[in-house]
């Protein structure tokens, strides 16, 4: 309760004027350090707060994009009731913050890193398929591609684990598991303990007739902290 308090607070309390790097700092460490829910709904708030202030602001465009993006993904991993309704609304509205932040600054990493990740909430919504249908395929990955060569290690490395992610999921015959590989081992390389880049690496690794060392890489995850991607370690590991 004491803790609920003081993020409630925060945000009451959030001057109109206040300098661009605090909110990014204060966005950026509930929604990416602390995570959850809770946490993140706070993050949207500041966002929303910042954006009103300056709507026409690349910053607080991609940090509305970023808060919205990560609420809406701990919503669908916490399984939380009207998930999949709240990826494909929540998800296309960060697209649209994300896309304004590119329209602003079409070299930023960080517009175009959230805009892919934006598209990947909002396909949890509506599916792959009907991401594809929609034409969204060239825009996410054109995204994702400037945000690597712009600054692979942006948000602990979410470039690299982000195209390895893109080319594993997408279905037959635009998957390409060999890239999806490449770049999942280069994410492992800097970030051996993140979770979720084991569980996509361990996945790939299994794709790639690599099945002992999908072994390991997912056994890992599954003894993690991370209750969701230890959760889906574990099922991959049952599949092996």
């Amino acid at each position: 309760m004491k803790r609920a308090l003081i993020v409630v607070a925060l945000v009451l309390l959030l001057p109109l004027g206040l300098s661009a790097q605090d909110f990014v700092t204060q966005v950026y460490d509930l929604s990416q350090e602390k995570g959850g829910t809770e946490n993140c709904k706070v993050a949207v708030d500041i966002a929303t707060k910042a954006l009103a202030a300056n709507p026409n602001g690349y910053t607080e465009n991609w940090v509305m994009a970023q808060a919205l993006r990560t609420y809406t993904d701990y919503y669908k991993r916490e399984n939380k009731p009207g998930w999949k309704e709240l990826c494909k609304t929540n998800g296309k509205k960060a697209m649209g913050y994300a896309e304004k932040a590119i329209s602003l600054k079409p070299d930023g990493v960080e517009g175009q890193f959230w805009y892919g990740t934006s598209v990947g909430t909002y396909s949890d919504g509506v599916s792959i398929l009907t991401a594809l249908k929609e034409g969204l395929k060239g825009k996410t990955q054109t995204g994702f591609e400037k945000a690597y060569a712009a600054n692979k290690m942006y948000n602990k490395g979410g470039p690299m684990k982000a195209l390895g992610r893109f080319w594993d999921v997408l279905p037959f015959p635009l998957k390409n598991k060999k890239k999806a590989l490449e770049y999942l081992a280069e994410f492992n390389k800097y970030f051996p303990d993140d979770e979720e880049g084991l569980v996509f690496y361990g996945q790939a690794l299994a794709e790639n007739g690599k099945k002992d060392q999908a072994k390991v890489m997912l056994q890992k995850a599954a003894a993690g902290s991370d209750k969701y991607y230890a959760a889906e370690a574990k099922k991959l590991l049952a599949d092996l």
